[in-house]
């Protein structure tokens, strides 16, 4: 008796390796709430370095999910806003983050990271 594999979807597969990495979704629903600047992000993102804020928010606006705008000065700003096809993860966002409420409360992520230390 022989079984079909599973297989996963390459797409599915492409954006989680994409959005999976780490900050990048976390970006995208910041900016879900607008424009912020550079600074607002970094404060907006606890544990986030400038220098890993700037490569993912390098990396989401070449797959053209973010914006970058320069204002010029003094002093000069840079802002990021989503795209139309970053505001097209709007809905997947909220209704990943409806579940995460749902499913994923602190006291069950806390127990899981607890018996993950107890196994190692």
């Amino acid at each position: 008796m022989t079984h079909d594999a599973h297989t996963c979807d390459e797409s599915l597969a492409r954006a989680f390796q994409f959005l999976g990495k780490r900050w990048n979704g976390v970006l995208l629903g910041t900016l879900m709430n607008g424009a912020a600047g550079f600074a607002e992000l970094r404060r907006s993102i606890p544990g986030i370095s400038d220098s890993v804020l700037s490569d993912r928010l390098s990396e989401l606006a070449g797959a053209g999910l973010v914006q970058r705008t320069v204002r010029e000065g003094p002093p000069v700003t840079v802002g990021y806003r989503l795209t139309p096809a970053g505001e097209a993860l709007l809905p997947a966002l909220e209704e990943l983050m409806a579940w995460a409420r749902r499913h994923l409360t602190e006291e069950r992520c806390r127990e899981a990271r607890q018996d993950r230390r107890r196994k190692a």
